[in-house]
């Protein structure tokens, strides 16, 4: 059999030791995207474990991402934060990309809630929309970069998971509300996830391509995390934030960079976190 890279007891280990360093058992963990790590500083009663110092865990590389593990309440709620994420193109492999996401099983959460920096694909979109996302395309995975590749564990699930329904569509309704109340209705939209490993941005054929198979936002993570939040029965809300659009015209003079990204991420980053912060509170 192909071995996978981390066997059942690593992933355990790490559940292990961080069950005996907090007394907190959050339901919910969030994974908090490029230039979003601001949710985590809302946490009270915080507890603090910078990655390097959590047995097994990978550590982060990428600006924007902070690389600290946070649990605390969030409007009295307790969650788990991923301050920073793995991303495939850092050169990181899928099963190390989506460790996190078995620990968060094994510790007890039933919840993963995901945002990330995304490209609008959609024409209809603009700048600083927030998409929830209701489908996905895995195109590391057609390529045979799925994070379930290799030996399966059932203790953590069965060999061929089910994806026609990752995005649980109760958890999109009370975000759909919760957005409604909270005044973020208007920039709200719904709509597929496309994932590309990176960490270049698209070509304009490669936008075309994407538009026609029916994407509507593009980015380079989320969808293995994903993946494994529901081999796991993890239920999954996704969350992206338009920053950009894509470039589909070749007499534009437009191209997508990372300072854009994180100015608009800042723009609207507080938007987000009240949405999440009240959308918990439901959960």
């Amino acid at each position: 059999k192909l071995a996978s890279k981390y066997q059942y007891e690593d992933y355990k280990e790490t559940a292990d030791w961080i069950l005996a360093q907090t007394n907190q058992r959050p339901k919910v963990a969030i994974i908090c995207g490029s230039g979003l790590g601001g949710l985590a500083d809302l946490l009270e009663d915080k507890t603090v474990f910078p990655y390097e110092s959590i047995p097994r865990f990978p550590t982060s590389t990428v600006q924007g991402h902070a690389g600290k593990l946070v649990f605390g309440k969030l409007q009295g709620r307790e969650c788990v934060c991923m301050q920073g994420r793995f991303h495939f193109y850092e050169g990181y492999d899928m099963h190390t990309v989506t460790y996190p996401v078995r620990v968060f099983s094994l510790l007890g959460v039933e919840t993963l809630i995901v945002t990330n920096a995304a490209g609008g694909v959609n024409e209809a979109y603009s700048v600083a929309d927030i998409m929830l996302i209701k489908d996905h395309i895995n195109m590391p995975g057609f390529a045979g970069q799925n994070p379930l590749c290799g030996h399966n564990d059932e203790r953590f699930g069965v060999r061929f998971p089910c994806m026609s329904d990752a995005y649980d569509r109760r958890l999109r309704d009370l975000a759909k509300q919760t957005a409604a109340e909270q005044g973020c209705g208007s920039f709200l939209q719904e709509g597929v996830y496309c994932m590309l490993a990176g960490p270049t941005y698209e070509t304009i054929a490669e936008c075309r391509f994407l538009q026609t198979l029916g994407a509507d936002a593009v980015g380079m993570s989320t969808v293995p995390e994903v993946v494994v939040a529901r081999h796991c029965g993890l239920r999954v809300l996704g969350l992206s934030l338009i920053t950009n659009k894509v470039v589909t015209d070749y007499d534009s003079e437009e191209k997508a960079n990372h300072e854009e990204v994180l100015q608009t991420t800042k723009r609207r980053a507080r938007d987000l976190q009240r949405l999440v912060r009240h959308l918990v509170t439901k959960i």
